[in-house]
């Protein structure tokens, strides 16, 4: 944080199917958050805890979504909870959107928010949930191989505007503790690191997943992971709307709650879940400062 930062600092908290963030509101694009403050506000015991942080920003105020303002006048700046940023992440743009209507910014309806990866369009419904249009996954032809405990599984790569390794077990407990990153090989598949998904089946087109998020261990839900899960499920039921000329919906468990997600023939995937502000306050300048 900026020695000059002397005011305290606004935030809310929030969170989609339990994957629960920090929204800092930042219009002006004033406050410096290194990653070190960003791992201080995130922990869970000395903080105020989130697997991430969503900085509220106008996009014509920052240098990486000015090129977006005339599309999209606010731009999500999101960081993982160590402090490392991250292209995207799908629970929190809708928690951003929920921000985005709460604080006045926006009407329900129809909404396009910048991000690293591109624009997201989402609608707030009436029902309280939020769909975001998550753009289209790209499927790159390297795998992986996942072990845990012993055993190993393939894992199909899924590229949602940030990198996915999917692997279908017999049972979620497979996946271990996912305290700490489960192996894979070959590591330079994903040199950036990856999210790792370990996937159950359900019933048709219904899946349940864990997942070991890239700088945040595991956390209650991952609105890209379960994109990338809902189309690789799909492929592997030899079910692509390209094809079929039909959209495809997988219904996917995670340990937070449910999330709908569809794929359309263009190649589109969205993403309908809920979101929810739960709480909000300031943070002490001198506090965050003292690390």
């Amino acid at each position: 944080m900026t020695s000059t930062q002397t005011s305290a600092i606004a935030f809310l908290k929030g969170h989609g199917t339990e994957n629960d963030f920090v929204i800092i509101p930042d219009a002006g694009n004033a406050i410096d958050l290194p990653a070190a403050a960003v791992a201080r506000i995130c922990d869970r015991r000395a903080g105020i805890g989130g697997d991430g942080v969503l900085r509220v920003v106008r996009s014509a105020a920052h240098p990486e979504a000015r090129d977006m303002a005339d599309e999209a006048e606010w731009f999500m700046d999101y960081r993982n909870a160590d402090g490392s940023v991250a292209e995207m992440c799908g629970n929190g743009v809708r928690v951003f959107a929920r921000y985005l209507e709460h604080a006045g910014h926006v009407t329900a309806g129809e909404v396009a928010i910048a991000t690293r990866s591109g624009i997201k369009r989402t609608h707030l419904d009436k029902d309280g949930s939020v769909t975001v249009s998550m753009g289209r996954a790209r499927l790159p032809e390297e795998g992986v191989t996942v072990t845990v405990d012993g055993r190993s599984w393939p894992a199909r790569n899924v590229n949602m505007g940030n990198p996915h390794a999917v692997a279908f077990v017999d049972s979620l407990d497979h996946a271990g503790d996912l305290f700490t990153e489960p192996p894979y090989a070959p590591a330079e598949v994903f040199p950036d690191g990856v999210n790792i998904e370990f996937v159950a089946d359900r019933g048709t087109r219904h899946v349940a997943m864990r997942v070991h998020e890239r700088g945040a261990a595991e956390t209650r839900s991952c609105g890209t992971g379960a994109c990338a899960v809902a189309v690789a499920a799909a492929r592997r039921d030899g079910v692509d709307p390209a094809v079929s000329g039909e959209p495809v919906a997988y219904t996917v468990d995670v340990l937070g709650g449910t999330l709908t997600i569809t794929e359309h023939p263009d190649g589109e995937v969205e993403m309908t879940g809920p979101a929810v502000i739960v709480a909000e306050g300031t943070i002490d300048p001198a506090w965050l400062a003292d690390h």
